[in-house]
């Protein structure tokens, strides 16, 4: 288990930034450890025998620890984002965030557009909702990056 990562005031944006330096990185117990211990993390566009709903710090760890495990095994690779556009909202919790994923795996390299809805309360993610074609992941790695 890592380290605990206290709350803080941290903005919407400000988290969503750090986050995805975990993700990218693929310290995916990080990137759990910014969810609130009762955060949520969905997927409504997952495909049959994924999760779409993934509740609790825990729950997400865990189906995290599995989904970087396998992207690491498969050498796949993300290379950066772009562009991020971050879409306030009239909720201060709230931010809509649209961007490109782009990464390298053996046969090469691809791009896959995310749009990411997230609620951050005390410096943690409260609920993040990720919207990605998974048909375009299929694709280009064959295989759904997050399995229960």
């Amino acid at each position: 288990m890592s380290e605990t990562i206290e709350p803080t005031s941290a903005s919407p944006r400000e988290v969503f930034e750090r986050a995805h330096v975990h993700v990218r990185d693929y310290d995916l117990e990080r990137f759990a450890d910014m969810f609130a211990s009762d955060g949520t993390l969905e997927f409504p566009f997952a495909p049959e025998g994924t999760p779409r709903r993934l509740e609790g710090r825990d729950q997400i760890r865990r189906v995290m620890a599995v989904a970087g495990q396998r992207a690491r095994q498969s050498g796949r690779r993300i290379t950066h984002y772009d562009p991020v556009l971050v879409h306030e909202t009239t909720d201060p919790e709230v931010i809509v965030v649209e961007f490109d994923l782009h990464g390298e795996e053996s046969t090469g390299s691809y791009t896959l557009s995310f749009i990411q809805v997230l609620r951050v309360r005390g410096g943690r993610i409260a609920e993040m909702r990720d919207y990605i074609d998974y048909g375009a992941i299929g694709g280009s790695t064959g295989k759904s990056p997050v399995r229960d």
